[in-house]
């Protein structure tokens, strides 16, 4: 499984309810090889984010199993996971999570100190990052002097500045128009394309098809025929 940046066999994943149990993953398996741009397709409530985020370590499957890059991610301690994510995994969030009271620039830092960049290489990275997603000239603003859009590009400059291994992705682009969005992508499918970074990505809009390598359709947690 070395040749692979993500291997998963039969995960699922349960979440308890007063209501009875919701199974928001059944039996998904799949795999992207190394240096592959990859897309989750499926209607809200499909099980995209929950896959995302047990193929992060952000949450632990119920059942099966998920190697990245060829180490099984559930023999990992918390604190060993942590520092496996922060070293190997770049997140773009749906809900963006950037810092309120860090400037792009600082919020871009931060991320990059986690991910072991060296601090000979960091500002280029940052403000290259930021370049290219068309924001060097808000290198100093903070989220809230941003528009939502603005607020997401800098969200994936931020998952891009240490060069990780694997990027997630969770809606990227649903805060972007649709000429932003192609050049969004395009962004990506470059940095996959030069880095051999590999890229998962969830998202509703089909312009994302245009540049990915392969799409996944998940239909009520589990992975649609054909997929």
């Amino acid at each position: 499984m070395t040749d692979l940046a993500i291997a998963a066999q039969d995960v699922g994943r349960v979440y308890p309810s007063d209501s009875g149990d919701v199974h928001a993953l059944r039996d998904v398996s799949f795999a992207v090889e190394r240096g592959r741009f990859v897309a989750l397709r499926g209607r809200s409530g499909s099980g995209k984010t929950t896959l995302l985020n047990c193929v992060g370590g952000l949450d632990k499957p119920s059942s099966g199993r998920i190697w990245i890059q060829g180490m099984d991610i559930a023999t990992l301690d918390e604190a060993e996971r942590t520092r496996w994510r922060r070293e190997n995994i770049g997140f773009v969030f749906q809900q963006m999570g950037l810092l309120p009271s860090f400037s792009a620039y600082e919020n871009l830092d931060l991320m990059a100190r986690l991910g072991g960049l060296p601090r000979s290489e960091r500002r280029d990275r940052i403000l290259e990052s930021l370049e290219m997603v068309d924001l060097l000239d808000y290198y100093d603003h903070r989220p809230y002097e941003m528009s939502g859009g603005q607020q997401q590009r800098i969200a994936i400059a931020r998952g891009l500045v240490a060069e990780p291994d694997l990027i997630l992705a969770d809606e990227p682009t649903s805060e972007l128009d649709s000429e932003t969005t192609h050049k969004i992508m395009a962004v990506l499918n470059n940095f996959v394309s030069k880095k051999g970074t590999s890229i998962l990505l969830s998202s509703h809009d089909p312009i994302v098809d245009e540049y990915v390598d392969r799409v996944i359709t998940l239909v009520d947690g589990q992975i649609a025929d054909g997929s």
